[in-house]
């Protein structure tokens, strides 16, 4: 019954793979499988090769968006300066979905949507074109630039039997994490979409016809990404959300071990969240940009106000998890979304759903309807988009 695969990824990252010998179909339990063969592995939007000194001596993009670490053309620039032999060996590159949806139609060039490769650098949203003379004057192997296609496209068909998926089945050109997610719950335009997993992200649908200015503000704590229909979402994405709270966690748990004692770290999580809730309110401030954000890479965490009654572990708990909704907050004020048109947040998240304190946060911070349990989930807004598609052909 399955009408079409739908995929979606991490954006930021790249993987190389050998045209041809990407990967190997052999036969699996019940289906036939594809094994990696000649391909990297992933490269990750967490990875911090690229310091701000290198990303400061490459070429300025003819894009509205800022080039980070992690995103895929900095990362080909890193490994054209310091490992050149490296990229000799491939002829293909492209995010880890878009790598997949290539082994599955078994398609000679990789094709990518404009929503991965805005979030690769060097790629103009308004003419769909990646920065080629740009890249090609500074020596940057363009050959290995995938193909754009429009998001909720067909990429090609399975060109094999995929876990009792029919060969022949259409497959569409893979999506980005954050629109995909988006996707699956935002019902109306007016809704903005928070979701606070390992990082966090609050993102609304741009008004019609809007349009991003022409160069990147790698200070702007906004960033529009394409969505589909040639719309945009406005995003702020910080890079600090349940990581932060898992490290406090860590640290707790290794202070204890230090002192002779031993604690599961999920029991440690279950005490901290019991006593922020009794502790309704505090005077601690906790800036929680443990790992800095992509506008101000070198902030890091800091904790002020401190006094001898706020010390306790509910204190510092309802400290952090504020810490994490207001730095949020900072990044995307209310007073935006509101001249944007939203007109309700959609809270979700495996951090959100398990923290009774971040919700309390998050109603404290948006003075808007706050919804929580809308699942966020990627594998669904791919879905859907496919979906969607084959209900508009029935209808045509």
């Amino acid at each position: 019954s399955v009408v079409g695969i739908g995929v979606s990824g991490q954006m930021h990252g790249v993987v190389f793979w050998k045209t041809g010998q990407g990967c190997e179909w052999i036969e699996g339990g019940i289906a036939p499988v594809f094994e990696p063969r000649a391909v990297s592995h992933l490269v990750t939007w967490q990875d911090g090769r690229c310091s701000s000194e290198f990303l400061a001596s490459l070429p300025q993009p003819k894009s509205h968006l800022s080039v980070a670490t992690g995103f895929g053309c900095a990362t080909i620039f890193w490994l054209l300066k310091h490992c050149p032999e490296f990229l000799k060996s491939y002829d293909a590159a492209g995010t880890i979905h878009d790598y997949v949806v290539a082994m599955l139609c078994g398609l000679p060039r990789p094709l990518m949507s404009d929503q991965n490769a805005a979030s690769w650098g060097y790629f103009n949203t308004q003419s769909q074109r990646w920065n080629v003379e740009i890249l090609r004057s500074s020596g940057f192997p363009v050959h290995l630039l995938p193909d754009i296609a429009e998001p909720g496209s067909v990429a090609g068909r399975t060109s094999h039997v995929w876990f009792e998926i029919p060969e022949g089945t259409e497959v569409g050109v893979a999506l980005g994490d954050l629109q995909a997610s988006v996707y699956s719950c935002m019902a109306q335009r007016t809704d903005a979409v928070l979701n606070i997993s390992t990082s966090v992200q609050l993102a609304a649908s741009m008004p019609s016809g809007f349009q991003p200015g022409q160069t990147p503000d790698p200070t702007a704590p906004v960033a529009y990404f394409p969505y589909f229909d040639r719309t945009y979402l406005g995003v702020a994405a910080s890079l600090n959300g349940g990581n932060v709270l898992a490290t406090f966690v860590h640290m707790l748990v290794q202070w204890m071990a230090d002192l002779g004692l031993e604690v599961e770290e999920s029991t440690v999580y279950s005490r901290m969240i019991q006593a922020a809730v009794q502790q309704r309110d505090t005077h601690l401030t906790i800036t929680p940009t443990v790992l800095g954000e992509r506008h101000l890479p070198d902030q890091l965490a800091s904790v002020t106000r401190i006094s001898s009654s706020d010390l306790s572990l509910g204190h510092v708990t309802r400290a952090l998890c504020r810490g994490i909704v207001q730095n949020l907050h900072s990044m995307l004020p209310i007073q935006q979304l509101r001249e944007w048109g939203v007109e309700r947040v959609m809270g979700s998240g495996s951090a959100l759903s398990r923290n009774e304190v971040l919700k309390q946060e998050v109603q404290r911070a948006f003075p808007l309807p706050v919804s929580f349990g809308q699942d966020v989930d990627a594998a669904v807004g791919a879905a859907l988009v496919m979906l969607r598609r084959h209900l508009n052909q029935k209808e045509s």
